[in-house]
């Protein structure tokens, strides 16, 4: 009978820690972020997503608002349209101009918000809001873009804490987007080989639609690859942590049964 009861409440004491660790685990990987498609390099252009999960099981995620940082800025930020949502972009004026491409820019993007219209982030779903950035900064190695995610029952959740080397990870950690090192083909550099006769205007045409057909392809291949591995990886960690978890509270109760019936 003893040994029943003993049984029992370490059945029930497992039972709690997994829920608790399992609880904990779903809230730690569940916040925004952003996530590029291929590369994100200095002086370039890149193709990013901001991933939106909803955390909340009794509230939608209806809006979300991204700012970008005005002491690096862009002078191009361009929302793809995502069905059943609208994307506001607001500009701000820069203290000192922007040079690109030999013209003086005097404001940049400074927040891109999505409301919902039509569509919303249930619980247990996420969305992918894709924005078209450029031309990234050249002297910082990462940009913080703080971001506000509002629910349908008012709340507000800021993801606007920076991380500190050392430290661990804030509890809202703003989205931030990693640069790589400059390549040297950025978009819209002008040619240094240029061919002396030029080709026929209609040829020109062609190539240039084949090209970015073929681009077009590439990239969509490449985007639906990349979500799907993250994808992937995330469902295979937190397997992989439950069963551990599971298999070592079967050894604790498995030991305390067998130290009970050696008493006994």
């Amino acid at each position: 009978m003893t040994v029943s009861v003993s049984a029992s409440r370490v059945a029930l004491a497992g039972g709690i820690a997994l829920s608790s660790v399992v609880l904990l685990s779903g809230t730690a990987f569940a916040h925004v972020s952003v996530q590029p498609q291929g590369e994100a390099a200095k002086g370039g252009y890149a193709t990013v997503n901001i991933k939106v999960p909803n955390e909340r099981d009794n509230a939608s995620t209806v809006k979300l608002e991204v700012n970008f940082p005005l002491d690096h800025p862009l002078a191009s930020v361009m929302p793809q349209p995502v069905p059943g949502w609208k994307a506001e972009v607001t500009k701000s004026k820069l203290s000192k101009p922007l040079e690109l491409h030999g013209k003086k820019i005097n404001e940049a993007v400074s927040k891109v918000t999505w409301t919902a219209d039509g569509s919303k982030i249930g619980p247990g779903q996420f969305q992918q809001f894709p924005l078209s950035l450029g031309q990234l900064p050249e002297d910082t190695d990462e940009l913080v873009l703080k971001a506000i995610q509002t629910y349908d029952n008012k709340e507000i959740v800021r993801w606007i804490e920076e991380a500190k080397e050392g430290a661990d990870e804030p509890q809202n950690p703003a989205p931030v987007l990693k640069l790589s090192a400059a390549s040297g083909d950025h978009h819209g550099a002008a040619a240094t080989d240029a061919p002396t006769t030029a080709p026929s205007a209609s040829a020109s045409a062609s190539a240039s639609g084949d090209a970015k057909s073929g681009h077009d392809d590439k990239a969509g291949h490449h985007e639906e690859k990349t979500a799907a591995a993250a994808s992937s990886s995330d469902t295979t960690a937190r397997i992989l942590g439950v069963i551990g978890i599971l298999v070592g509270i079967a050894g604790v109760a498995f030991g305390v049964l067998a130290g009970r019936r050696r008493s006994a």
